[in-house]
């Protein structure tokens, strides 16, 4: 088996002062590739933060009139019954679908929390916050 030598090369030293001096520009080209990639990833990260505030804002949907009246006799209707109730009942009274007591509910969460019933995990208790 035969073992290789290392081969040296030998270059003239301005050729070298240039070969260095162009790694130093490359090295410096890569940093600002670097900054400018930190930037954008940076802006985009803003955009996508901004994008998501504007779909929240769009997602918000106010209660219809005939909701706000629902609402509030749902609230009188909570605060007859101390505070608490099951939804079940309460749907019941009110004589709405549970579609439409799903819709309702979605617009009242700034008014009314639901938990599960702790006897019940399958039920629904409706507290006023």
């Amino acid at each position: 088996m035969m073992m290789e030598e290392p081969a040296f090369i030998t270059i003239p030293y301005q050729e070298f002062k240039v070969i260095v001096q162009e790694v130093h520009s490359l090295r410096d080209q890569i940093a600002a590739l670097e900054s400018h990639q930190t930037a954008d990833i940076e802006r985009l990260a803003l955009d996508i933060a901004l994008d998501r505030q504007r779909l929240a804002k769009l997602e918000k949907v106010e209660p219809q009139p005939l909701q706000r009246d629902r609402g509030d006799i749902l609230r009188a209707l909570i605060v007859a019954n101390g505070g608490k109730m099951l939804a079940k009942d309460a749907r019941q009274k009110m004589h709405l679908s549970r579609s439409r007591f799903s819709e309702l509910l979605a617009t009242m969460g700034d008014y009314i929390d639901t938990k599960p019933y702790y006897l019940n995990k399958s039920a629904k208790v409706l507290i006023l916050k």
